[in-house]
């Protein structure tokens, strides 16, 4: 008989191991850190409310929150804004900074592999002592569904760390595949089914290719949430939403960084030529797109580099912001006429609504017209993104492949 995937942790277990264990989490994999002890029931009694103002309302008023006495410092006033998620949420920071979301990926799985003694670290053991696994044909299929085992374990153990959703990455090695895409969330899904976690409680972390957009779009019909990344260009973000994709992800800093050293992207010239950022002009872009045509997506800006970028981008759903931006908000008092950063909400599906887009933007988009409007900038950058991810998947495969079997086994 299989050995049944590990249970997620209780919160007197969790708090008892990172007493043993040196760790840090980050919103796309975990890091070493030096962690205390930590109460998790009293830490998810005390996570703020923080949500996306009014973003998914249909009022046709605009809502812009103001100052309130218990906004004292720049990291409450924000939080009236958008939602933000902590891009690194070390431990001993979990009070200062309570994470509302996380991912689990093939780079968490190669940090728990590095650490010898991890909260997670059995849940990784346990994928590895599964007899159903381990009685397949073949080496590449053992340590494929060994590699489906652990992501799922480590899943089902953050869902229990984290009041919002837990995004499971889908083994980029297949992003040109639509039909391989879906038959890996279904797989996935059943192992965490296996685990009694709550379909509502999960997202599916895609690669923004047409193939993972079309993927997309037939498992958002099924009724599974999915979560488009690497999104480097309007049309890709348009299509995103079209399909109907839960959480579409535009890294705003990656685009500035390759507009600083590369030049022939039309769509990043244009941005630049108006005087604005090509990564937040992005984002403003397809935040207007989708609030302004109803689509149910929510947009999350990835990759803020600084306060400047997050305050120009009130009102986005989702902010992934690094602890060192946490941090100077949180030092900052929060100052209603600050000459430097205005508190004013900059996204809204009001303003959303006065956007004006072009007849080539409101078409219907397929793959041929994807290809086509896709300039280098983000053909270049959802490769790299791709290519990465598929190279950290096979990494987890081979050291997997290094320890199988485990002791007592």
């Amino acid at each position: 008989m299989p050995l049944s995937l590990q249970s997620p942790p209780s919160a007197a277990t969790l708090s008892a191991s990172i007493q043993k264990g040196r760790w840090k989490t980050v919103a796309s994999g975990f890091s070493l850190g030096s962690p205390p002890a930590v109460n998790f029931s009293t830490i998810r009694r005390s996570i703020p409310r923080i949500h996306a103002s009014a973003s998914s309302s249909s009022s046709s008023s605009p809502s812009y929150p103001s100052l309130g006495a218990g906004e004292s410092n720049e990291l409450d006033a924000v939080s009236a804004f958008s939602e933000i998620v902590p891009d690194t949420v070390v431990f001993d920071d979990f009070e200062r900074f309570p994470p509302t979301a996380a991912t689990v990926s093939s780079a968490l799985l190669l940090g728990i592999c590095g650490l010898p003694d991890t909260i997670f670290r059995n849940a990784v053991d346990m994928a590895l002592a599964d007899s159903t696994c381990a009685g397949l044909d073949t080496t590449e299929s053992k340590l494929s569904c060994f590699f489906d085992k652990a992501i799922v374990n480590v899943g089902g153990d953050l869902v229990k760390l984290v009041p919002g959703r837990v995004s499971t990455e889908v083994d980029a090695r297949l992003a040109y595949d639509t039909n391989a895409i879906i038959r890996k969330v279904h797989d996935l899904l059943r192992l965490y089914n296996e685990i009694d976690v709550p379909h509502d409680r999960l997202l599916f972390k895609i690669p923004a290719t047409w193939q993972g957009i079309e993927a997309a779009k037939l498992l958002e019909s099924e009724g599974i949430q999915t979560h488009l990344t690497f999104v480097y260009s309007f049309a890709q973000a348009a299509a995103a939403a079209q399909a109907g994709a839960s959480v579409i992800q535009i890294f705003v800093g990656r685009l500035r960084d390759w507009a600083r050293n590369h030049s022939g992207d039309a769509e990043i010239e244009t941005a630049v030529k108006s005087g604005e950022d090509p990564g937040l002009a992005l984002v403003r872009r397809s935040y207007n797109y989708i609030h302004k045509y109803g689509y149910k997506s929510k947009l999350m800006a990835a990759a803020v580099r600084n306060k400047q970028d997050l305050f120009s981008l009130l009102g986005v759903d989702y902010v992934i912001a690094p602890l060192k931006v946490l941090q100077s908000l949180k030092d900052s008092p929060a100052i209603p006429d600050d000459e430097k950063y205005s508190f004013v909400r900059k996204l809204s599906p009001e303003t959303a609504t006065h956007y004006n887009f072009t007849n080539k933007e409101l078409i219907k988009w397929d793959q041929l017209s994807l290809a086509s409007a896709m300039g280098p900038a983000s053909v270049e950058l959802l490769s790299a993104g791709v290519e990465g991810y598929a190279n950290q998947a096979k990494r987890v495969e081979e050291f997997f492949g290094k320890i199988w079997p485990p002791p007592n086994v």
